[in-house]
């Protein structure tokens, strides 16, 4: 179907002996048999290993579905290391968006928000994280300026191998966005310290100095990325790190502490985003289905998924299967062999558009067959509505091909446009200068025209809590909810409850300190120079 270069898998192999540790991830180096000067002694090499740093996001490792680049006690899938199955049930499974029925306790404690530093998710997601950081920073070390002109690459060589540098950096601080956003304060290590050094343990940094160099970064980088709309598909570009921008600066304030907020650098960066010549794809669905990668002028960044060629059991396999069961007919969703009967909603989802059929705003995606609205029991798949926004089908109805009826060819997008004319209102709400409200209007009104398929649905003025409501109905189960109930103030606390909240049917108040996830165990025990997030 797609999508990942033959690249990909070279890099793989290229990088892929010697991370397999979990405990001291951001400090390996790799050990084969081929050297620096065999690999980076043509652009072609320098491309093969930075698809390394790509195909981490879509595979587990190099070696097929059956072993990770990562090895966790706890973990005997090994898909349950991929960076999206586990980055999605930390930013959904703990919300108001969704439950899981297969009464795994280590995913029943992101249901209740009581999850402690020994849950091999919160430790699975934390490694991947490193590992991924790691990768970048052996490439951006091979990729300096000093080894670029002592191999003696200039002209438009060198500046390839210089853009391909800028792309790695964009994915570093992606990831270190990542572990800012649900660690806070991880351990830290660039492309300058002594990555490999017998003894070497990183310093752990504070939220606040990694909100710093995440911008710093991706500003850094940003003159040798490609122009929006002239890299490859599914390869970072400026318009990609003005996008995550937006998102670091919407969420500022979390970051830095009260009073510390960067609107009006939300909505500067989510303008150069929207005039970038991106527009919204005119039918919703189709940004899930398994051609979302052909006519698709919305997305800015995907991970990208073949359901033949790149096997995981993470990734938009993971969402497709989980999300319904045998008796749903799993060919229809184009996975024949599928249909997981775990992941589905709380009440709280579908009750947010009202008329959850799917008749008046379409991106009410939900089966409602064999299936109760109220999630009365986690354990039992039918209570709550199927989410199958999700699917291995293209646009035109057909299954996409899979090796084995269960792995998809689904992308997963990263950033896509929708997100950005939300950030831009939201900013625009919460203060930000150089934008206005008739445009912040205007952009939410072409999300509910887009929705209702008409004017139908349009709003004359819009608050707050609006744009939170109208966030939950754009980008449900695309990994948003935990950051966007953090940001109103929703998540903990008892401002806000929805079912199993807390661990309780109807909701109840956790601690603050699930604001965030704890330090791993392991990590703590491996590095004592980290110390732990309040509350664990």
């Amino acid at each position: 179907m797609k999508k990942l270069s033959h690249h990909i898998t070279l890099g793989l192999v290229l990088l892929s002996a010697g991370f397999t540790s979990c405990k001291k991830s951001l400090n390996l180096s790799p050990t084969n048999s081929l050297t620096s000067a065999d690999i980076y002694s043509s652009v072609s090499g320098y491309q093969q290993v930075l698809a390394k740093a790509y195909g981490a996001y879509a595979l587990i490792s190099s070696q097929g579905t059956g072993a990770s680049d990562i090895a966790i006690a706890g973990v005997s899938d090994p898909a349950e290391t991929d960076f999206l199955r586990q980055f999605w049930n930390a930013e959904v499974l703990t919300t108001d968006e969704g439950l899981n029925a297969w009464n795994d306790p280590y995913l029943n404690q992101f249901h209740g928000l009581n999850w402690t530093a020994s849950n091999v998710y919160v430790t699975a997601l934390y490694d991947r994280c490193l590992f991924q950081i790691t990768v970048c920073n052996l490439f951006i070390q091979e990729a300096s300026d000093a080894n670029i002109a002592s191999r003696g690459f200039t002209g438009a060589s060198a500046d390839s191998i210089r853009q391909f540098r800028a792309e790695a950096r964009f994915l570093r601080a992606f990831q270190y966005w990542v572990l800012m956003d649900l660690y806070g304060s991880p351990a830290f290590v660039t492309d300058k310290d002594p990555i490999g050094q017998e003894g070497y343990l990183p310093q752990q940094i504070t939220r606040a100095n990694l909100f710093n160099y995440v911008v710093s970064e991706l500003k850094g980088a940003d003159s040798s990325l490609a122009a929006p709309h002239t890299n490859a598909y599914g390869r970072a570009d400026q318009a990609a790190e003005w996008a995550l921008l937006s998102r670091v600066y919407l969420n500022a304030e979390v970051y830095l502490g009260a009073g510390n907020v960067h609107y009006t650098d939300a909505i500067t960066y989510a303008t150069k985003v929207i005039n970038a010549g991106y527009t919204l794809h005119p039918v919703y669905q189709d940004l899930f289905l398994a051609d979302n990668n052909l006519n698709n002028p919305e997305t800015i960044l995907a991970i990208n998924y073949d359901g033949v060629s790149s096997q995981n059991y993470g990734g938009t396999s993971y969402l497709v299967n989980a999300s319904i069961s045998a008796a749903q007919v799993p060919a229809n969703f184009g996975v024949p062999n599928g249909g997981w009967t775990g992941n589905r909603s709380t009440q709280s989802l579908p009750t947010l558009f009202g008329d959850y059929s799917g008749a008046t705003d379409r991106r009410a995606i939900f089966n409602t067959t064999g299936q109760s609205l109220d999630a009365t029991v986690v354990t039992t798949f039918t209570d709550g509505l199927a989410v199958v926004k999700w699917s291995n089908v293209t646009s035109k109805g057909q299954p996409a091909p899979s090796v084995n009826g269960i792995l998809c060819s689904t992308d997963f997008p990263l950033f896509r446009l929708g997100e950005q004319y939300l950030n831009y209102a939201e900013a625009v709400l919460r203060g930000g200068s150089g934008g206005s409200m008739s445009q912040a209007l205007s952009y939410f009104n072409l999300l509910r025209q887009r929705a209702y398929g008409n004017t139908s649905g349009n709003v004359s003025s819009i608050a707050l809590p609006d744009i939170l409501n109208e966030r939950g109905k754009e980008l449900y189960w695309e990994g948003f909810r935990r950051t966007d109930l953090i940001r109103f103030g929703e998540f903990t606390q008892g401002n806000y409850l929805w079912a199993w909240k807390g661990n309780v049917l109807g909701g109840t108040a956790v601690s603050s300190d699930f604001n965030l996830f704890p330090i791993p165990q392991t990590e703590l025990i491996a590095n004592p120079k980290l110390i732990q997030n309040p509350g664990f």
